[in-house]
């Protein structure tokens, strides 16, 4: 079907927003926003205030949501929930640059004490990382080719010493560097157990399957708050493995009984509580982020549930700076 919907001037949009149900009290600052963010992103925001219609047919019951609004649904609900999530987003950045730069240092560090090129030799690496598959190429050797590739593409100094003083060649603790969180999280996964084991033990997660889960959901919100998208009520398409709690207690309330079963934004948030206060006890980014959350602008539409938490897990040790863990 071909896309025939008008273009809307901003006083339109604006109007059309009323004619659907949505209460626009101040047009001045309705407009400013819509000039700001844009009509499809902040209706967006609006969506979970559409009215929706549930029909039965053969015994079952679909629902369809519909092109107008709640009784009741504001401007100032979507105003609020974009104030809310742009903070939640710089929060996350925050968040994922320490967890990121500290990731990179202990791979490199433990690397590193092997030998300065030991993400060049296959025996660091586990088998199905390193073994070819029908094309005649292993993943450790795309890896590497990739890596070679940002190497080339790389604008740093210190790279460009290297490429010309070494041949290119760069150590381990150079490298790391110049990669991408996805290629640190692909590097990781590649390493031999008792490898990759030492590492997730700097930062309390007790196996590799989970540390290797955990990164790869930290990189994905990473990416979702750096494109600017929508973030708070997003269900996560890379879930964090839960931990039992036997593993991880502070994060036992994720697989609770009670728990929400749909992955939203809170799980990778707890994830990322629990391993930054193994990197410093003095940083208060669980705090804050707890502070933010608490602040959810909750209305007959939406509340906390939406991001997969529940109001009470706000107040337990994870969000509480210095709860017992020790920075390496």
């Amino acid at each position: 079907m071909e896309y025939s919907k008008p273009w809307l001037s901003v006083d339109e949009q604006i109007d059309q927003l009323h004619r659907r149900g949505v209460h626009v009290p101040d047009r001045a600052a309705a407009a400013a926003l819509l000039r700001e963010v844009g009509y499809y992103r902040l209706t967006g925001y609006l969506y979970p205030f559409r009215a929706s219609m549930r029909t039965e047919s053969a015994g079952r019951t679909a629902v369809t949501v519909l092109d107008t609004y709640r009784a009741g649904t504001t401007f100032a609900d979507a105003a609020a929930l974009l104030a809310f999530d742009r903070q939640l987003r710089l929060l996350v950045i925050e968040g994922v640059e320490r967890i990121e730069v500290a990731t990179r240092t202990q791979l490199a560090h433990v690397l590193g004490r092997s030998s300065p090129f030991a993400h060049e030799d296959a025996t660091t690496f586990n088998d199905s990382f390193t073994t070819r598959d029908g094309d005649g190429t292993s993943a450790h050797e795309e890896w590497l080719d990739r890596v070679r590739r940002r190497q080339s593409d790389s604008d740093e100094a210190f790279v460009a010493h290297f490429r010309t003083k070494y041949d290119g060649r760069m150590p381990i603790w150079a490298l790391i560097e110049i990669l991408e969180l996805g290629q640190v999280s692909r590097l990781y996964g590649g390493l031999r157990n008792d490898t990759a084991t030492e590492i997730a033990a700097t930062f309390g997660v007790p196996t590799k399957k989970l540390m290797q889960s955990w990164l790869a959901t930290i990189n994905y919100v990473r990416n979702v708050a750096a494109h600017h998208a929508r973030l708070f009520n997003r269900k996560l398409v890379v879930a964090p493995r839960r931990p039992t709690a036997e593993q991880v207690p502070l994060l036992a309330h994720l697989s609770a009984e009670t728990a929400p079963k749909q992955f939203g934004v809170y799980s990778a948030l707890a994830v990322m509580a629990h391993v930054l206060a193994t990197v410093s006890a003095d940083d208060d980014w669980p705090e804050r982020t707890a502070a933010l959350l608490r602040q959810f602008p909750e209305s007959t539409a939406l509340d906390l549930g939406s991001m997969g938490a529940l109001p009470h897990w706000l107040s337990g040790d994870l969000w509480v700076r210095g709860s017992g863990r020790t920075p390496r």
